[in-house]
């Protein structure tokens, strides 16, 4: 493999980077200050400079064609107090906005002085669960938590730990979390107020329940069946196509499109089970999903790719124009690997021709001919630095190409990776 690095001019264009980010981080629009004024012009002049682009390591595969990217690292622009915890979700809207999900609640005190009472720091304070960034990385709108979802039988429906995120072609913003009885997946307005929810937080049945969810981990709404597609799988282990209307499942599957009569979880999830080995160990062949089925997602030919990460594969299942989800094809992603298992989120080019599975272990994002499913190369490393990866979990494309990430565990961060052409 070739390793597309020049060292000398990244360690230079970082230490650039890292000056112009410092200068641009503050998003004056939303910061009071006595020298606001000034400080707006200032912000304006420096947005005028052109954003500096820092290589990513890069893997083709014997020399094959492979799109390139380049990493902004002056991409997003925050308020200035602000401060994100783990990125679990992202989803790129019909109009090209990012939105992202993160946790406030994985932020400890040394964090969030600021927001202590009385403050034992001059920063920081926890952003907002939900945050949506113009496609320049302006916040355009935020908002998150208990006040923004229904109580139901004297228990509210707000995840305890979020971890998935869509948005549906009706401006619906769909989320879902894995925390303690967060067994919903719930919908809300751009403004977030509150549309309609799929399943309850505090109530699970077990895989062939029709009613019920068990710790989701992500969605996509199939607009031409009107029905939620859901990876239920950090309490349950299934695929579970629901009816919104009715709030009840069409389908259960389970992996091979079988139906998914594998155990569930027993107790609640914690980040500390994602490293522990699962009962049946790693097997890309097993015909039942592994204990983290951890991402959904649709292609324009209607395939659904299924993120079987404790099995180190993709699973992937085909809508017939009936309306039935059936088993298309068993997909490997870098078998041999431990710890925290590869494909935990996958993304297609604007265009349709490659495929990117986000490999959580190894820090990469593999390149795929999203046809043939031939590998091309890889991108990325486990590492701190821009184009690198702590913890790598969602990834998603937006019209003009470009690649965005997140990361979570101490990772706590959203990037943006810049389409430079295919060579």
């Amino acid at each position: 493999m070739i390793k597309i690095l020049a060292c000398s001019i990244y360690a230079t264009t970082i230490i650039a980077a890292f000056a112009f980010s410092s200068l641009t981080f503050a998003n004056t629009q939303q910061v009071t200050s006595s020298t606001e004024g000034a400080d707006t012009l200032k912000s304006a002049a420096l947005l005028t400079i052109k954003k500096p682009l820092i290589p990513i390591a890069t893997y083709p595969i014997d020399n094959k064609p492979l799109p390139r990217f380049s990493v902004d690292a002056s991409w997003p622009s925050l308020p200035e107090t602000w401060m994100l915890g783990q990125v679990s979700g992202l989803a790129i809207d019909k109009y090209d906005h990012i939105w992202i999900l993160q946790r406030p609640n994985s932020l400890g005190k040394t964090d969030t002085g600021l927001a202590t009472t009385p403050p034992t720091a001059v920063c920081c304070e926890p952003a907002p669960h939900v945050i949506r960034f113009t496609p320049d990385g302006r916040v355009a709108t935020a908002w998150g938590g208990e006040s923004n979802a229904p109580t139901i039988d004297g228990v509210n429906q707000w995840p305890v730990n979020v971890h998935g995120l869509f948005v549906d072609d009706n401006d619906t913003v769909w989320l879902a979390g894995n925390g303690k009885d967060d067994h919903v997946s719930v919908g809300f307005t751009f403004e977030g107020e509150f549309v309609k929810g799929i399943g309850r937080r505090g109530q699970t049945k077990g895989n062939m329940d029709l009613h019920t969810l068990g710790n989701p981990a992500d969605m996509f709404m199939d607009s031409n069946h009107d029905e939620l597609v859901i990876a239920d799988g950090y309490i349950n282990a299934r695929i579970a196509s629901f009816d919104v209307e009715k709030e009840k499942a069409a389908q259960v599957l389970g992996a091979y499109g079988e139906k998914p009569l594998g155990p569930t979880r027993e107790g609640d999830f914690d980040q500390s089970q994602a490293t522990q080995p699962q009962k049946q160990g790693i097997d890309p062949e097993n015909p039942l999903f592994g204990n983290i089925v951890h991402c959904i997602n649709q292609d324009s030919d209607g395939f659904i790719y299924v993120c079987d990460r404790r099995n180190n594969r993709l699973q992937i299942f085909k809508r017939e124009k009936s309306g039935d989800i059936r088993f298309v094809k068993n997909f490997a992603v870098r078998p041999e690997t431990g710890g925290l298992g590869t494909a935990t989120d996958v993304a297609f080019s604007p265009d349709g021709k490659y495929l990117y599975v986000a490999d959580m272990m190894n820090g990469r994002i593999w390149i795929y001919d999203r046809k043939s499913h031939e590998k091309l190369g890889s991108i990325g490393k486990n590492g701190r630095y821009p184009g690198q990866f702590i913890w790598l979990h969602s990834i998603d494309t937006d019209s003009e190409g470009n690649l965005y990430t997140t990361e979570v565990n101490t990772g706590r961060r959203v990037q943006k990776l810049v389409f430079k052409g295919v060579n």
